[in-house]
């Protein structure tokens, strides 16, 4: 198969919604190695995507992949298909930059983190590791040291981040699904504003050894692929244990939309969007509530964890390095340089009564629902140009999915907006270890809204 066909299999593939719940079971019929090269070859035309590819290894995945088939030897469903992984993660022999060049002289890596283990494990052809905000720290997706990829929607637009090149490589076509990282909603942001699927498992669900972490208190790891089934395939490798959601239908659900904060400075291309969604689901039966939620406001007093346990990472570097950094990076770690253990103590405790308080407000509900983000795609030139605007725009990226992080929770973005509109993402979310819950309702919705494709870049 040429690359011309490999590719436009691919690109039918991806666009089977109505047929498959699953863009990587739709691919069960392809030739991988023809996929993996078109793959590759897509993915060395897509700007500051990836900052490392393994062309050789993955094609010889999976080819490998290809023979066990031709032999007659069952392979997993990721066997042999393009996956990237997020450039913070730990491979055997490399060194993990995670997007800085502070970290050039650092020494490689010993093992793979037990993500990148477990999904070689599985046979999936890694095509290479993506950009992303330098040491995670944004939710804006610009790099200064190795670009900003471009939104595939909107080349002139941000991607999202810190998992930029994640979801590109995946909305741009080079691969079926990348693993990112999700601290404030590095995961469901970029997966909002580029049409993908974005979930954020609860954090002990999957291993955080060997990566670069920003906070270890909200630190974790999930999937952005096409659909739900696609997050969940993904999940079922890369976490402990896997899922088992059962089949559940929209009609008697009982979904609370919070009055407070979230829906506060949403932009009208988003608030239509989200109307829009909500009117259907009720249409289908679901039982949408208000909910008063006032405690939303108190999150940004208590969610101050991530520059302080940056600060603690960082401290040595920042001392003999600064200059290396992204100069918007190191405004945000020093955020926290004169916050020690005792701060971190007091809010240890407040997050607990936090998380007990919405967790009261929730009771009887099924899920929660809101905007993933208030606004649309930011265009990169006014961003790169002002520290005020990337701020602005950085807060309000943040704002909404970080909720869900300090809840210690679990949520999913699912594209709520029409064909030839600027993405927006429709977050579902719920507490602590309702994730096999979280995805039966992410995938009915997905199922009753008939959600739209994301944009596939063609060479």
């Amino acid at each position: 198969m040429c690359y011309g066909l490999a590719h436009s299999f691919l690109l039918n593939a991806c666009m089977m919604m109505k047929h498959s719940h699953s863009r990587i079971r739709s691919l069960d019929s392809a030739h991988r190695g023809d996929l993996v090269a078109s793959s590759l070859s897509l993915a060395e035309t897509q700007k500051a995507v990836f900052t490392t590819r393994y062309a050789s290894e993955a094609l010889s995945v999976a080819r490998t992949a290809d023979t066990a088939r031709q032999n007659g030897r069952p392979i997993s469903a990721l066997a042999g298909l393009p996956i990237s992984i997020k450039d913070l993660f730990d491979t055997k022999g490399e060194v993990t930059l995670a997007g800085s060049v502070v970290l050039r002289d650092r020494p490689p890596a010993h093992e793979d983190a037990p993500v990148v283990a477990r999904l070689r494990a599985a046979g999936a052809a890694l095509l290479g590791k993506t950009n992303m905000t330098e040491f995670a720290f944004s939710g804006v997706g610009i790099n200064p040291h190795y670009g900003t990829p471009g939104n595939p929607t909107d080349p002139a637009r941000i991607p999202g981040g810190s998992s930029s090149g994640a979801a590109v490589s995946v909305a741009g076509g080079s691969c079926v699904a990348a693993i990112g990282s999700d601290t404030g909603g590095s995961i469901r942001i970029p997966a909002a504003l580029c049409g993908l699927v974005g979930f954020k498992p609860t954090m002990r669900r999957v291993p955080l050894a060997g990566i670069v972490p920003l906070s270890p208190s909200l630190d974790t790891l999930g999937p952005i692929a096409h659909t739900v089934e696609d997050c969940l395939l993904i999940d079922s490798v890369i976490a402990d244990a896997p899922l088992q959601p059962e089949g559940i239908t929209l009609a008697g659900l009982r979904l609370a939309v919070p009055l407070d904060v979230v829906l506060d400075d949403v932009d009208t291309q988003v608030a239509h969007a989200f109307s829009r969604a909500l009117s259907r689901l009720s249409e289908a039966g679901v039982e949408l509530i208000d909910v008063p939620m006032p405690m939303l406001r108190e999150a940004p007093q208590i969610n101050r964890f991530s520059p302080i346990e940056a600060y603690a990472w960082h401290q040595t570097l920042l001392e003999t390095r600064e200059d290396a950094y992204d100069h918007r990076v190191v405004q945000r770690i020093r955020q926290g340089e004169h916050q020690g253990l005792e701060v971190l103590i007091e809010l240890r405790a407040a997050r607990a009564d936090w998380i007990r308080r919405v967790g009261a407000a929730l009771a009887g509900f099924d899920a929660l629902l809101m905007p993933t983000v208030p606004i649309v795609a930011p265009h990169i030139a006014p961003l790169l140009a002002s520290d005020a605007a990337f701020f602005e725009a950085n807060r309000l990226l943040l704002r909404n999915p970080s909720l869900i992080n300090l809840l210690d929770g679990c949520a999913i973005s699912l594209p709520c907006h029409r064909s030839g509109e600027l993405p927006v993402g429709l977050t579902v979310a719920g507490l602590a270890m309702m994730d096999a819950k979280l995805i039966a309702i992410a995938q009915a919705i997905e199922d009753f809204l008939q959600l739209p494709s994301a944009v596939i870049a063609t060479p």
